[in-house]
């Protein structure tokens, strides 16, 4: 179920309702959202190279896969549908095992992704080449701001890079974060790299990581069933 039968559902619903049918607004009227598709049953599959650093030369590396389905909604108080997205780990891609579920939701023109009661504005439309926002708005915390770059196009469908984070002072901390944005598809690519360098003086300013983490997710397949 797309988002524009969910609009026609939730107004057949409440057609019988006066009240209801005058607090309703049809879900990112307006808003061209293709950079994140909105469905029931769409799905996109993820390759995961992940490393834990826990102090120098003392790490652990995996790979596997993670599936993100969009299994339901549900309304806000705003009455505006939030997605819940199914998350599933698997090694193999046939045995896959739950290992948690977020939201999507938009609020006005910004998209909102919810882990761990962590709500993040992944993007803001109309995308546009330099737009800036603070994607930690909603949370008690300093502002951080994101910033989209509009990448060239591959097999004639456009792509943006939001960058959440580009910094390496090569003494103390790197921090590395971006998310790219296929048209029609979603996210087909996520680096987190946040680690710390050690600041001993006999190490200073050596690049010798003592602590941290990178993950990168890169798109495998995607669809909708």
């Amino acid at each position: 179920m797309d988002v524009k039968s969910i609009k026609f559902l939730l107004i057949a619903l409440c057609m019988p309702f006066f009240s209801c049918e005058e607090k309703f607004e049809p879900f990112g009227a307006g808003i061209d959202t293709s950079f994140q598709p909105l469905d029931i049953g769409s799905y996109w599959i993820y390759e995961v190279d992940q490393t834990i650093y826990f102090g120098e030369n003392d790490s652990e590396s995996d790979q596997f896969f993670y599936r993100d389905r969009i299994r339901t909604f549900y309304l806000s108080a705003q009455n505006e549908p939030v997605f819940v997205v199914e998350r599933a780990k698997s090694y193999d891609q046939v045995f896959w095992v739950t290992e948690l579920e977020y939201t999507l939701d938009l609020r006005e023109n910004l998209l909102v992704r919810t882990i761990q009661n962590q709500p993040v504005v992944v993007l803001n439309f109309p995308m546009t080449d330099g737009k800036a926002w603070d994607g930690m708005v909603f949370q008690p915390r300093d502002p951080d701001e994101f910033e989209t770059v509009i990448l060239d196009e591959v097999d004639g469908s456009k792509r943006i890079k939001v960058i959440q984070e580009e910094f390496d002072d090569l003494i103390t901390l790197r921090d590395n974060r971006y998310e790219i944005y296929g048209e029609k598809v979603g996210m087909i690519e996520k680096l987190d790299e946040v680690i710390s360098y050690c600041s001993r003086n006999d190490c200073l300013g050596d690049q010798l990581i003592d602590g941290g983490y990178s993950v990168f997710m890169k798109l495998v397949d995607y669809g909708k069933n």
